[in-house]
């Protein structure tokens, strides 16, 4: 997965943004104005912060030692820094992805939660 198919996978759910509050460099992806995704661009290996469950994180850890860490600068329970280098399929990345935005809209309030919902 390229830098360009990570934000475009990411701005592709449903009140997806793109913003830039720490540097130009830093992509951090928003449902609502709640992050669901960080990720470096211009560095190599490619890399993202997604949301975890605890549980899922220690074992995505486990499942897969050096690719998923705990979450760079972020709550290391709730938070997983995934490296996006072709050894992870891009299967598994896209779903990490899908479930940290998940997770994210599952938090927010239900009004707003509700606003998605509707085309």
């Amino acid at each position: 997965m390229t830098p360009q198919e990570l934000r475009a996978f990411c701005l592709s759910f449903n009140s997806a943004a793109e913003d830039f509050p720490f540097s130009l460099e830093i992509s951090v992806f928003k449902v609502l104005g709640k992050m669901f995704a960080l990720s470096w661009t211009d560095n190599l290996p490619l890399k993202v912060n997604l949301k975890c469950g605890p549980e899922d994180a220690i074992r995505l850890r486990a499942d897969h030692p050096g690719l998923i860490i705990p979450g760079y600068h972020m709550n290391k329970r709730h938070w997983n820094t995934v490296t996006v280098d072709g050894e992870l399929p891009d299967q598994l990345v896209r779903e990490l992805i899908e479930d940290s935005y998940d997770l994210v809209v599952a938090g927010l309030p239900r009004a707003e939660r509700l606003r998605l919902d509707r085309p």
